[in-house]
């Protein structure tokens, strides 16, 4: 196997791992793409090679940091940002969260890049995902919240007995020193995260996923989502956005609200009204949001 996909399936468990990972990759992009064409402001690239084209991802290239050097100086200035945020210290200009938004994005896209080219595409998106709910526990670890998978087992009912439901949760986050949440409840005042790339074919789910731990625990549970984007290639020169906006009002009228969706790369729709009273970026959740709802 190729060196550098084995490293894209290795687990990662701190921000200077991807660090390293994001630089190899984009190294290695500088040299294997033959071929891109720009539509608005992303760029879809492909490689062409014996006869076979791979296409990448459609890349936001307002948010893309393509140049090794670039993005390691970028780094740096995220990790003091992050720092600032760790000691609550919560004044931040435009250029700081453009930062957040542009390096976490340029992680988790050159992650993505590297599978489009290296690995077969049946077995890399559960990669994909995984690293990206890898990189957001990263973060949150790196400004000093307490994260972690759960799993909550409801049990039910069933002709041949008791059986057991495992409601998987990507990520809790929490005020406290150690999350409390276990396989058994939630705590009230913790916050269960879909950490997901997209919200294609997921966004019902979570509406769903809310209504019945909250049934379950017996109290109201804070839910938000964090999406990297959503946006995908059409054909070989367009792209189309996947967020199906008219569906997330009528799930949040008719069902129950979340207490946020935050987007690395936000569709369009996401910063309109409605839509941005419940979507906004990254950058925003970690810089202020995040401390309001773990307050609340």
């Amino acid at each position: 196997m190729n060196p550098l996909a084995l490293e894209l399936k290795t687990k990662k468990t701190s921000l200077l791992e991807f660090l390293i990972t994001t630089k190899n990759v984009l190294q290695f992009l500088q040299f294997m793409t033959t071929d891109t064409a720009y539509v608005g402001d992303y760029r879809i690239s492909k490689q062409k090679n014996d006869g076979t084209e791979k296409f990448l991802r459609p890349i936001n290239t307002k948010l893309y940091i393509s140049d090794p050097e670039n993005f390691q100086i970028s780094f740096e200035k995220l990790i003091e940002i992050l720092g600032r945020i760790k000691s609550r210290i919560l004044d931040f200009s435009d250029e700081d969260l453009s930062i957040i938004d542009s390096v976490v994005y340029t992680i988790q896209q050159s992650i993505g890049a590297g599978f489009d080219l290296l690995v077969a595409s049946n077995s890399s998106r559960k990669h994909v995902g995984n690293r990206f709910e890898e990189l957001i526990r990263c973060v949150f670890s790196e400004i000093g919240i307490e994260n972690k998978h759960t799993v909550l087992q409801i049990p039910y009912e069933t002709e041949s007995g008791k059986k057991v439901y495992k409601c998987e949760n990507d990520l809790v986050i929490s005020p406290y020193s150690k999350v409390r949440s276990t396989g058994s409840t939630l705590d009230e005042k913790e916050i269960v995260v879909s950490v997901k790339t997209t919200s294609k074919d997921r966004m019902g789910k979570m509406f769903i996923d809310k209504m019945l731990l909250e049934r379950f625990v017996k109290h109201p549970q804070k839910v938000i989502g964090i999406f990297l984007n959503d946006v995908q290639r059409k054909e070989e020169k367009a792209i189309s956005y996947t967020l199906v906006s008219g569906l997330f009002m009528v799930y949040t009228q008719f069902l129950t609200p979340l207490e946020g969706i935050y987007y690395l790369d936000p569709p369009p729709n996401a910063l309109k009204k409605p839509f941005s009273n419940h979507m906004s970026t990254f950058s925003r959740l970690i810089t202020k949001d995040v401390f309001k709802l773990l307050a609340s």
